[in-house]
């Protein structure tokens, strides 16, 4: 009975039948006896699994799912939704993990023994795991405040605690705790947090019975449970890309190291859990988390739990409201907080204690999010922060900047490559604090601009060269407290030099441009490249036409030819994966990498092979790609189709070649009042044998060939024009 609320969509049925969707909606109009849609709209209905699976059995249409696929689809048609499943999963992942002896006694039996008897294992290992910071969810004690956060908040592990277990209440709210060097004023960040795991309860646990012995059996042939649970929470954010914002894993690497070696590390934002995983492991580590998203903070102490023995204490709750951690001097602090929060508490927090450096306006929570890091730090401690570049730089955070920089606590200003994080069109930037012990005699900040590392395309930026440069810069300077200049990548600059009325700390206005050695070596080096490949389009440059007369051949549509099973059509732009490059319509046009991204949906998306052809449908221009081994694999974008010839039938050049055609592109193209579009299926190309076939297309990609040389001529031609622009503006380059 319980498995019958797990609900799957037509995709999954294709999934599981191993066959594409529109067979599962020819069986739905062809047999009255496939199940009926128990949920979801009239557009995109759901399914009983069960009633599936039960329906394609007796048909005898059910492929052997593979266990990832069913424990996923299981997951994701939870009656309670699929994050709730997921963490009843982690919970018994790590279970498995730390006590499998204890699984398999609570495991063996009907899923009625087993919903009864797990919550108490459960607590078995969540309690010590967590270092209390989990409770039964139901029980009366959460029904107190106070209740709900003794278990957590009275005695969590390490030297940290301090507080006094008779008044748990009073240690937490007194501002005097929060931060011993300020005066002790009232505080709105005193509201008892909620722990981020709790233990469910039998009737919470029944419905998922089935989901957690299928995620048993997927540890067992995963080869554990932590590769299990990371492939569960992946399809879950590859499957909703728009609910979360993550920090991708190169750049939690590279906030990590700059923090250094900690034995207790707090992320005050921790969404998915990226960069407390990125930290290095240590003997008695303590790992230290909140998020104001229950399922965000469940799922990182789960995946903390589950790739490190440190002991993990995560809360939930408005980190600037009702911090989690007030007593805590961490080590380091790392925090990709949100941006351009303009509700964080400002009128609640007016006489909040941690605002050290100054109050934050209300459009600079960013500020607020620094002060936080810096108040939960111990003395000597660094925080390295992901910010917008806005906040170098607005006016009306010059004050708290002035004040970072005068007491030493502002140590480094980062700006990234465009594409390093989301949003992917602006220059991030890194902020590096440390809380000062004593405050410096002649402070220097350091100021780095990586943006040279950007790369073509969502593909991210060069991120090792990045990683090399920064870290090489920041281990430097923090030795010498200085750091000599390293033209266009870095500069330690005076603070004094900085304290103007502006206080603008963006890295790109600071730093020297390169020297003119460098300059004149790279523009050198373009022109030569650029030199090169003009001889090469030359090369290639096809030879004088001869003359001939034109020749009426038998014609043939791209319709015929898919109805006769010479070639597949395929439209782009139906789904995405995350981890999936997009080919674009502007990507096939300029001749680059697959650059794009797609909308979650149902449907799977369309994945380009070599010898594919693709051609974009909108815009009136006549252009045909055939994909080669670099950008195969890609998921096909809108405005776009995709043509798989039978390679004994058609050839990929000579089908790509004659689409090119100016006049065949008119004849088959409509037009709407504002754009173009192409009815691929209406161009047409002459019947000719393969052996012609081939001629033709080895005479259409020397075509190709020559093109390409040329877009490369032409961005190296605007590469050497625009070096030669700044070299003569800015002195690097003399005018004769």
């Amino acid at each position: 009975m319980q498995d019958n609320a797990t609900e799957v969509t037509a995709a999954g049925i294709a999934r599981l039948a191993g066959v594409g969707r529109a067979a599962v909606s020819n069986w739905r109009r062809r047999h009255a006896d496939f199940p009926k849609p128990v949920g979801g709209t009239e557009t995109s209905p759901s399914f009983a699994l069960a009633e599936v699976e039960a329906w394609l059995r007796r048909q005898g249409k059910l492929a052997e799912v593979p266990l990832r696929e069913r424990v996923w689809q299981q997951l994701a048609g939870h009656p309670e939704g699929p994050v709730t499943a997921l963490t009843h999963a982690g919970c018994v992942l790590l279970l498995i993990h730390d006590r499998p002896t204890l699984w398999l006694e609570v495991s063996a039996g009907s899923d009625e023994r087993l919903a009864a008897m797990l919550p108490g294992a459960l607590e078995q290992v969540l309690t010590p795991r967590f270092g209390g910071m989990s409770a039964r969810r139901g029980a009366a004690a959460v029904n107190s405040p106070g209740a709900v956060n003794s278990p957590g908040l009275v005695n969590p592990p390490g030297p940290v605690n301090s507080r006094d277990r008779s008044n748990p209440g009073a240690a937490v709210n007194g501002p005097a705790a929060v931060n011993p060097r300020s005066p002790t004023r009232p505080t709105a960040a005193s509201a008892a947090p909620t722990p981020a795991v709790h233990t469910p309860t039998g009737p919470q646990i029944l419905p998922s019975t089935p989901l957690l012995r299928g995620a048993a059996e997927l540890a067992a042939e995963m080869g554990g449970a932590r590769p299990a649970f990371e492939f569960l929470l992946g399809r879950h954010l590859d499957a909703n890309p728009r609910q979360y914002t993550l920090t991708p894993a190169e750049l939690a690497a590279l906030m990590a190291d700059l923090a250094g070696p900690a034995r207790t590390v707090l992320d005050p934002a921790c969404g998915t859990g990226a960069l407390l995983r990125a930290v290095a492991p240590r003997p008695e580590q303590q790992l230290y988390a909140q998020d104001s998203a229950p399922d965000l903070a469940a799922v990182t102490a789960l995946r903390l739990a589950l790739r490190t023995g440190a002991t993990v204490c995560a809360g939930v709750g408005d980190t600037l409201r009702a911090d989690a951690h007030p007593e805590l001097r961490a080590d380091a602090v790392l925090c990709h907080p949100p941006f351009n929060e303009r509700n964080w508490g400002h009128d609640e927090l007016a006489y909040d204690p941690r605002w050290e450096y100054g109050f934050p306006a209300r459009p600079e929570s960013e500020l607020a999010w620094v002060q936080h890091a810096l108040a939960r730090l111990r003395d000597g401690g660094t925080a390295v922060l992901l910010m917008p570049p806005a906040a170098a730089s607005r006016r009306s955070g010059r004050r708290i900047r002035a004040d970072l920089l005068r007491r030493g606590a502002l140590r480094a200003v980062v700006a990234l490559p465009v594409g390093a994080a989301p949003p992917y069109n602006l220059p991030l930037h890194l902020w590096v604090l440390r809380r000062p012990d004593k405050a410096p005699a002649q402070p220097e900040v350091l100021l780095a601009d990586a943006g040279q590392f950007a790369t073509e395309g969502r593909g991210g930026p060069d991120w090792r060269a990045v990683r090399d440069a920064v870290l090489d810069a920041w281990h430097a300077f923090d030795r010498a407290g200085t750091l000599d200049e390293r033209p266009g990548l870095a500069r330690a600059l005076p603070v004094i030099e900085l304290l103007d009325d502006d206080v603008d700390l963006a890295p790109a206005r600071h730093l020297p441009p390169p020297t003119e050695a460098d300059g004149a070596e790279a523009l050198t080096a373009v022109r030569e490249r650029l030199g090169q490949t003009l001889g090469l389009a030359a090369e290639l440059t096809p030879p004088p036409a001869a003359g001939a007369r034109p020749v009426r051949w038998p014609l043939t549509t791209v319709g015929e030819l898919a109805r006769g099973g010479a070639l597949v059509m395929r439209t782009g732009g139906s789904g995405g994966h995350a981890r999936v490059p997009v080919l674009t319509d502007h990507d096939v046009l300029a001749g680059t990498a697959p650059s794009g991204t797609l909308p979650e949906s149902d449907e799977e998306a369309a994945l380009t092979e070599p010898g594919d052809v693709v051609v974009p449908v909108l815009g009136g221009g006549s252009m045909a790609r055939v994909i080669d081994d670099t950008t195969g694999g890609a998921a096909l974008g809108r405005n776009l189709v995709l043509l798989r010839p039978d390679r004994t039938a058609l050839d990929a050049w000579f089908l790509a070649g004659f689409l090119r055609g100016t006049a065949n592109n008119r004849q088959a193209s409509s037009y709407a009042s504002t754009a173009t579009r192409l009815d691929v299926r209406r161009l047409q190309l002459p019947r000719l044998p393969l052996d012609e076939q081939r001629r033709y297309g080895a005479r259409f990609r020397a075509l190709d060939e020559f093109e390409r040389a040329l877009r490369h001529a032409n961005r190296l031609g605007d590469q050497l024009v625009r070096g030669m622009y700044d070299g003569l503006t800015d002195g690097t380059v003399a005018p004769d």
